[in-house]
């Protein structure tokens, strides 16, 4: 089956071929009415403001759960904060990420008024990034506590309160052990951001929902949209790949290469 490309060229209002094509995504032209390709663009576009929105609240806030997960039983206070950051991540990984769509789409903007204020990829952004925070807290947890526990203790004959031990020697250890499941958190929240279509929002999956009814070239469509999920996450892999890099402690972290050194040499 020969495949039509100039679908993308044609024009979303009477599926005639537009004055510009291709140069219309670098500004060099300007059509009449848009073409598919624009719309195309312009869907990638909310994909990535969806999924960037959303991985920056999963960041923080799961930083902080996993964080909270981890601190030592010296009080109420301790215990309270671990109980509360447990049952965020309980709630929030347990409940499947469309649902949350909906709850922040429709329930709670009913309980928290000025919620109905935002717009809707804000609210997306929003479930998204609540439910990836759960699995991320999880892997930050899991990178404080495969620390040796001769740091934690370094830190307190240092003098340094537990603030103080968790910001200058714990967390930027952690941190840099968990790089490579971030990594794969990250290119999920690239994925996962095609629930968005289900609140209106004009992303890929909407738009290749509505460009294939349109125009009844779904392989195209779909090949394309597939190409441009592939190629941001692909992005997001090379992002962290260098963050990786960059921010390696040698000797800390045996690299593939290291292992593969080490295997050769026994």
């Amino acid at each position: 089956m020969a495949l039509d490309l100039g679908v993308f060229c044609k024009s979303t209002l009477d599926g005639e071929a537009v004055e510009h094509c291709f140069s219309s995504i670098f500004g060099l032209g300007q059509n009449a009415d848009p073409s598919y390709l624009d719309w195309l663009m312009k869907a990638w576009g909310w994909t990535l403001a969806v999924a960037g929105l959303g991985l920056a609240i999963a960041l923080i806030v799961g930083v902080i759960m996993g964080t909270l997960r981890t601190l030592p039983n010296h009080g109420r206070l301790s215990r309270v904060l671990v109980g509360f950051s447990t049952a965020w991540v309980e709630l929030f990984r347990n409940i499947p990420v469309l649902v949350q769509v909906f709850l922040w789409y429709h329930v709670i903007p009913a309980f928290i008024l000025p919620l109905k204020t935002l717009p809707s990829y804000w609210l997306v952004s929003i479930a998204l990034g609540f439910f990836t925070s759960a699995r991320i807290a999880e892997q930050v947890r899991a990178g404080i506590q495969s620390l040796p526990s001769g740091q934690r203790a370094a830190a307190t004959a240092l003098g340094l309160t537990t603030p103080q031990a968790y910001r200058y020697v714990i967390l930027p250890m952690a941190l840099r052990i968990v790089i490579p499941p971030l990594t794969s958190e990250s290119m999920n929240v690239i994925k996962n951001s095609s629930v968005a279509f289900a609140v209106s929002v004009p992303e890929l999956t909407l738009f290749a929902m509505q460009a294939q009814e349109e125009t009844s070239r779904g392989v195209e469509i779909y090949l394309a949209v597939t190409a441009l999920y592939a190629l941001s996450a692909f992005g997001v892999n090379r992002v962290m790949a260098l963050i990786e890099k960059r921010s390696r402690i040698p000797g800390f972290i045996a690299t593939s290469n290291d292992a593969n050194d080490a295997s050769l040499a026994h």
